[in-house]
Parts: structure tokens; C-alpha cells; sequence
């Protein structure tokens, strides 16, 4: 039997998503994004708050940096989750990382986090129940340390975080449980 938990955000898993963009004298700043996905072949949705200053720096630039947060950058990972920019100036700066310019974007790589989608701002969405934004995939790019020999990510060596929204815990991927597209075909059989 089910015991009604009230209305509550339940999907499992989150990823763990670091945004990053310049501001307007070219400064980076980076914040942790639990709301965000993929939404077309070549696109993410971010469901940030406008009020972020990631979010203010993106409608400046018109681009982003969207990394996937990993196990051995977890403290960071965190930090970029609890501190604000509008308040902590030196927020990046804290944390010794490095970043570089993208070459295809107008945003910060963040070098320590090692899979990276370089963004253009696509669309905003702004409704009475969404605020989103939207960005134009350009190009992703991967530590060669997680790829394998056909240039495929490893999901295994990402050691991706996920979040957990119940008991706001992080969690890593990496079991295989099944094959897409393969797990559920003997049902497929008439």
C-alpha cells in the first residue's frame, strides 16, 4: 500500500549540473543546477530562477557552459550549489579552479569537470508556471580519460553525481542495469 507523501518534486535521479557563463566584464561565475534536462537532439532546458546570477550573465551573453558534475569534484560541485553570486563576488575564485574561453561560445569551460556541453542562449520561457532557459547544444566535449575507443562516454568512468531530492543526498551513476531499445523487446512479440 502507498502512503501519500503530499505534493512533492519525485523524480529520481537529478542531475547535478554546473552552469557557467561570463558576466558583463567577462568574469565566471558557476551555479549547481538540479533542474535541467534534455530536451530536443540538440538542446538542455535549465529550470533556474531568474533572479540567479548565472541566470542574469546568460540573458547578458546569450551563451553557456553546461558541465556534468562528477564523485571527485563533489565539494565543489556543492559549493556552487549553496554559495550565491549575487552576494559572494570571489565565488570561483574560492575555489582554485581554472576555466578557459569556449571556442565556439562566449562562456567559461570549467577544466576540472570532465564532460561539457558549450551553449547558445535559444529561447527563454517565462510563464506563469516555468521559467526556463533554453540553450543550442554547439558542441560537447569530454575528457579522454572517460571516452572509450570509439569516442563513446563511459558512463562508468564519468562517475557522474546525481541528486536526491527526498533526503537532498548525492549519489554516483555507473551500474548498468539493462540495454535501451533492447530490455523490453520479447514484449514487442505477438
Amino acid at each position: 500500500m502507498k502512503k501519500s507523501l503530499g505534493s512533492f518534486p519525485s523524480v529520481y535521479p537529478m542531475p547535478v549540473l554546473m552552469v557557467a557563463a561570463y558576466d558583463e566584464g567577462g568574469k565566471v561565475n558557476v551555479m549547481n543546477a538540479a533542474w535541467g534536462m534534455i530536451c530536443a537532439e540538440d538542446k538542455i532546458a535549465l529550470f533556474i530562477d531568474e533572479d540567479h546570477k548565472t541566470t542574469q550573465n546568460i540573458l547578458k551573453t546569450k551563451a553557456f557552459t553546461v558541465s556534468i558534475a562528477d564523485r571527485e569534484h563533489i565539494d565543489v560541485a556543492d559549493f556552487f550549489g549553496i554559495a550565491t553570486g549575487n552576494k559572494m563576488t570571489d565565488k570561483f575564485e574560492r575555489t582554485g579552479y581554472h576555466a578557459v574561453k569556449s571556442e565556439v561560445v562566449n562562456a567559461p569551460i570549467i577544466d576540472e569537470f570532465p564532460l561539457v556541453m558549450e551553449c547558445e542562449l535559444a529561447e527563454v520561457i517565462d510563464t506563469e508556471n516555468m521559467y526556463a532557459i533554453v540553450g543550442k547544444i554547439v558542441d560537447t566535449k569530454a575528457e579522454e580519460s572517460i571516452l572509450d575507443e570509439k569516442d563513446k562516454v563511459e558512463v562508468e568512468k564519468l562517475d557522474a553525481l546525481i541528486f536526491d531530492q527526498f533526503k537532498h543526498g548525492y549519489y554516483v551513476t555507473g551500474e548498468k542495469a539493462g540495454k535501451a531499445w533492447n530490455a523490453g523487446k520479447d514484449l514487442m512479440k505477438g
